[in-house]
């Protein structure tokens, strides 16, 4: 589905008016951030100053746990080239994790599937883990030595973990041959053209770098960079607006079906296994609305109105980084704040959520073309006609036989004053889809409508499998 561009220039004006309070109340020294679609950049803008100058588009912040998306998709590259199977246990990249006693006698050594996933058992360590980026790779395994201790059996429930995305740095280094940051700069940041993006401060650039801070009373404290080490994979990296919209935007790029739409223009990773790392696989537990959880790097959650939302959060000592999309629309919105605690997920979550809904930009029913037919021909036996035989699988008469459909339908018919209009009058604004092979749609009647809903079989060529027409009262 395309965005109206018009009806979107006038609607940024919300994201503005959003970020320009949360300045005013001073959540953060300053802001940068930017709305993208599938074909780039649309609205940037920015609160506050940095290095004396209102930060740009261009302005560097640290993403911190942005960066676990980069580190699955160097582990999917190697998966796809051979490198390494998902499901292969921890221990065969880092030896020293065979010193670690698990919860259980029967517990399975964490697989690289559920270190990516958040379900190997480990504790959540925020804050912990943030301060830990600099270790050296002996210093984290004298940490696995001297053991750990799990939440849950691995495999079995999620919990975010730092120290399982610092252990896949690790699985990256050991099944390419190279240190995990040269891997992430050369397979994904210069293919990709993230030119302004790395694990080190850019200090050749330092008029245009976010320092974090941190709130003391009525004062903002500076605070200082960690360097790189052997947790940079858990969140090591810096990047402008620019550059994380684009990566976000290429990752989004997987879901694009519109026409001659490929997205594989970097040879990085293959649509499908970006689209494989922006699936629900571990479910989140929580007070949440609708279902959320995990993929590879990456948070899902299906909001019942507007379809599937994929994001991640970053949070550093001074830092709060957010980078959230639409598949369905590739509408999305990455932002940063520098202070610590700022939770710049909540202005962003507001605004893309708003900002959806204003345009409209559910995902709308695509339904088979047989679907359609069917729909037609079960039209037509409502007003009086037969249904092909052919069109109908055996189970309908065996579930429900004709002569009492028909009898419920004429019933059904009459209770809402008989049906109105030709044979396709329909109402269509309320049409329902929960996939190719189901639809809901209304028959108007004088008095109420007529609710029909089927649903196809899988074969070739499909046939109806559910039928149910269900009388609507007005009133």
């Amino acid at each position: 589905m395309r965005l109206d561009p018009a009806a979107l220039r006038d609607a940024v004006h919300s994201v503005d008016t959003l970020f320009q309070t949360r300045a005013a109340d001073s959540h953060a020294p300053s802001a940068s951030y930017g709305l993208f679609t599938r074909d780039g950049l649309v609205h940037t803008g920015s609160t506050g100053e940095v290095a004396s100058t209102a930060p740009t588009a261009d302005t560097v912040y640290r993403i911190a746990s942005c960066t676990k998306s980069f580190t699955a998709t160097a582990l999917l590259a190697l998966r796809d080239a051979g490198s390494l199977s998902l499901d292969a246990p921890v221990t065969d990249f880092v030896p020293a994790f065979a010193d670690v006693v698990l919860p259980t006698t029967d517990s399975p050594v964490p697989t690289v599937r559920m270190l990516l996933t958040m379900s190997a058992g480990l504790p959540t360590d925020d804050p912990w883990g943030d301060r830990q980026e600099s270790i050296t790779d002996a210093e984290l395994d004298a940490l696995l030595r001297r053991g750990l201790r799990f939440d849950s059996i691995p495999g079995t429930r999620f919990a975010y973990s730092n120290l399982g995305y610092a252990l896949l740095g690790r699985v990256v280094s050991e099944a390419s041959g190279r240190p995990y940051r040269d891997v992430v700069r050369e397979t994904i940041l210069g293919p990709l053209g993230l030119d302004s993006t790395g694990f080190e401060e850019p200090a050749e650039a330092s008029d245009r770098v976010a320092v974090g801070h941190r709130r003391s009373g009525d004062e903002w404290l500076p605070l200082p960079f960690s360097g790189p080490g052997g947790f940079s994979s858990i969140g090591g990296l810096f990047s402008p607006v620019t550059d994380l919209s684009r990566w976000a935007r290429w990752l989004a790029s997987a879901f694009d079906d519109s026409p001659g739409a490929t997205g594989d223009f970097d040879g990085i990773l293959s649509r499908a296994s970006r689209r494989e790392a922006q699936q629900l696989s571990r479910s989140v537990p929580g007070p949440g609305p609708h279902a959320s959880g995990y993929g590879f790097g990456l948070f899902v959650e299906h909001d019942p109105e507007l379809g599937d939302i994929v994001s991640h959060s970053g949070g550093y000592p001074g830092f709060s980084a957010h980078m959230r999309w639409h598949p369905a629309s590739g509408l999305g919105m990455v932002a940063f704040e520098n202070a610590t605690y700022a939770q710049v997920s909540v202005p962003v979550t507001t605004a893309l959520h708003g900002l959806l809904h204003d345009l409209e930009a559910a995902p709308a029913p695509t339904v088979w073309p047989e679907t359609l037919a069917a729909r037609a021909e079960v039209e037509k036996a409502l007003r009086g006609g037969d249904l092909p035989s052919d069109l109908v699988s055996e189970n309908v008469d065996l579930d429900i036989p004709f002569a009492e459909r028909r009898a419920a339908w004429r019933a059904a018919i009459e209770s809402i004053g008989g049906l109105e209009g030709a044979a396709n009058a329909r109402d269509v604004e309320h049409d329902e889809s929960t996939a190719p092979s189901h639809l809901v749609w209304h028959l108007p009647g004088r008095t109420g409508r007529l609710r029909v809903e089927i649903r196809l079989t899988p074969e070739l060529p499909p046939r109806i499998q559910t039928l149910r027409v269900q009388a609507e009262r007005l009133g």
